[in-house]
C-alpha cells in the first residue's frame, strides 16, 4: 500500500506526541516533590483534560459550600418571614369604650379633666385604662382614633356649652365644641391618624367650666386601633 508523505508526517507527529505524553506521565509518577494541588490523578490529567481531576475536588467542595450557604439563606429568610408574621400577629391593638348612661351631667369642673369612658366593649392589647380614661400605646406605630360627643339640655332655652379635645401626650390634636341656646341636643365626631411611640398616651378631655349632659348609651365614645407597627 502506498503511503503519502503527508500521512507519514502525521503518523510521525502522533508517535512523537504520544511519546512526549508518556514521558511526562512517567515523570509525574516518579515526582517526589510537592504537587501543584493535592490528590493529583495523573491518568486523568494526562490522558483526558489537563488539570480536570486536580480541580474536581475543589470545585465539588465549592459547589457544596455554595449549596449549604444558599440553604442557610433560604432558612433565614423563611424564619424572618415567620418572625414578622408572629410579631405583627401579636400586635393586635384595638379598643372601644363609652360613657355609662347617667342622669347627671359630666362637669363642670374647675380644670380640664379626662373623660372616663368606663363601659368597655373591646380592649385588645389592654392599651386602654378605664380608670384613667387614657390609652397607652403598647408598641410604636400608626394608630387611628375616633371620638363621638353627644349632649342634651333639659329644657328649651338652656345653654348647651361643651368643648371636648383629643389629646396626644398633653397636646391637642382635634376638638369639637358647642355654645348656644338654640339646640336642645347636639352631636359631633372626629377621626384622626396619629403616629405614636411606645408608651405614648392619648385621651379625651372636657374643658373646664363645660359639661356633657343627657348621656345616651354609645353616643359618647372613644375608640382606637393600631393600623400598622413601626420601628421604635
Amino acid at each position: 500500500m502506498r503511503t503519502f508523505p503527508f500521512t507519514l508526517f502525521v503518523l510521525g507527529l502522533m508517535r512523537h506526541y504520544g511519546a512526549a505524553v508518556n514521558s511526562l506521565r512517567e515523570a509525574a509518577v516518579r515526582w517526589d516533590g510537592e504537587l501543584p494541588c493535592s490528590d493529583w490523578d495523573c491518568d486523568c490529567a494526562f490522558r483526558r483534560q489537563r488539570g480536570c481531576c486536580c480541580a474536581a475536588a475543589d470545585l465539588a467542595a465549592v459547589e457544596d459550600q455554595i449549596f449549604i450557604r444558599m440553604m442557610e439563606v433560604s432558612r433565614r429568610l423563611t424564619q424572618l418571614g415567620d418572625d414578622a408574621l408572629q410579631v405583627t400577629g401579636e400586635m393586635k391593638v384595638a379598643f372601644t369604650a363609652s360613657m355609662s348612661p347617667s342622669t347627671h351631667c359630666y362637669g363642670p369642673f374647675t380644670r380640664n379633666k379626662p373623660i372616663p369612658y368606663d363601659s368597655i366593649s373591646l380592649n385588645h392589647g389592654r392599651g386602654y385604662n378605664p380608670a384613667l380614661g387614657v390609652f397607652t400605646a403598647p408598641s410604636s406605630g400608626i394608630y387611628s382614633f375616633s371620638l363621638s360627643v353627644y349632649s342634651r339640655v333639659r329644657t328649651a332655652g338652656d345653654r348647651m356649652y361643651h368643648k371636648v379635645q383629643l389629646m396626644r401626650n398633653g397636646e391637642v390634636v382635634a376638638s369639637t365644641w358647642e355654645d348656644d341656646r338654640d339646640d336642645s341636643e347636639d352631636s359631633a365626631s372626629q377621626t384622626v391618624l396619629l403616629s405614636l411611640q411606645r408608651g405614648g398616651q392619648v385621651y379625651v378631655e372636657l374643658l373646664s367650666s363645660r359639661r356633657l349632659c343627657g348621656s345616651v348609651p354609645g353616643l359618647n365614645s372613644f375608640s382606637g386601633a393600631l393600623i400598622y407597627p413601626s420601628a421604635a
